[in-house]
């Protein structure tokens, strides 16, 4: 029976291939932009909407519940900016709490942030536009020497999120001191690095990760679970998140 229906299937497969074949070529494509205005919800498809709906509603379910609060308006910037350095910390704690082992440094992209936290009011909705990406939560190990070489690169980028560190960075993009943990770095040590898979790869020009030792991702270890976390567990305390510039990269 089943040889039969392989034989029906691939009989099926090629006269559909046969009836879609034609002499015709394309030779040329052309292309343009369509903005996105207002004119096109003077008349909507009542259909559409209606179908939309249904998704809206689900959506703001589970998008619209508040979860915490925010002290001030939180925003990112180089060569370091409120909420970059709290997402590094959360990177960092939760890396911590997830594998057990100790972090001396975590490290968070500024391009991987997509949105502000705003005062007041935190729902779900915000976190997840802040990290709409599927980022998973990553800790490396890599020497001393190599650490040196990715503080270079942040440096060489004006800036990214940090935790754990200071850099102390030329207006020209260049390192000039790096500690870790008020010290300074001593190139045959070792030390733990937590960030997230995107940059774990190399990424974002900071090439010394694909360097590391070793590499671990923890179970249920995103980045977003992480920060809603941590907001919830804020709101549980009865506090308020904040952050703020601690001149954890400081520009001379």
């Amino acid at each position: 029976m089943i040889k039969n229906y392989m034989k029906v299937g691939l009989l099926a497969g090629m006269l559909s291939l046969y009836a879609c074949s034609s002499s015709y070529t394309v030779t040329e494509i052309e292309g343009g932009r369509v903005a996105m205005t207002s004119v096109y919800d003077k008349d909507p498809d009542a259909g559409a909407v209606a179908l939309l709906k249904t998704y809206q509603l689900r959506k703001d379910s589970i998008m619209s519940p508040v979860i915490g609060h925010s002290a001030a308006n939180l925003v990112s910037y180089r060569p370091e900016s409120p909420l970059s350095n709290l997402l590094a910390d959360v990177i960092k704690q939760s890396t911590a709490k997830l594998t057990g082992e100790k972090v001396d440094v975590a490290v968070m992209n500024m391009g991987g942030i997509r949105s502000a936290l705003s005062e007041g009011e935190i729902t779900y909705g915000d976190v997840f536009e802040i990290t709409p990406f599927e980022n998973a939560l990553c800790l490396l190990t890599m020497d001393g020497a190599t650490l040196l070489r990715l503080f270079e690169q942040i440096a060489a980028l004006h800036g990214e999120g940090l935790s754990g560190a200071r850099l102390v960075i030329s207006k020209d993009g260049k390192l000039l001191e790096a500690t870790v943990a008020g010290k300074a770095i001593d190139p045959q040590a070792v030390y733990r690095i937590a960030t997230i898979d995107y940059l774990a790869e190399g990424n974002d020009k900071m090439t010394a990760f694909r360097d590391a030792k070793s590499k671990t991702f923890p179970a249920d270890g995103l980045l977003r679970d992480a920060l809603l976390n941590y907001v919830e567990e804020c709101e549980q305390k009865g506090v308020f998140v904040q952050a703020k510039v601690e001149g954890r990269i400081v520009v001379k």
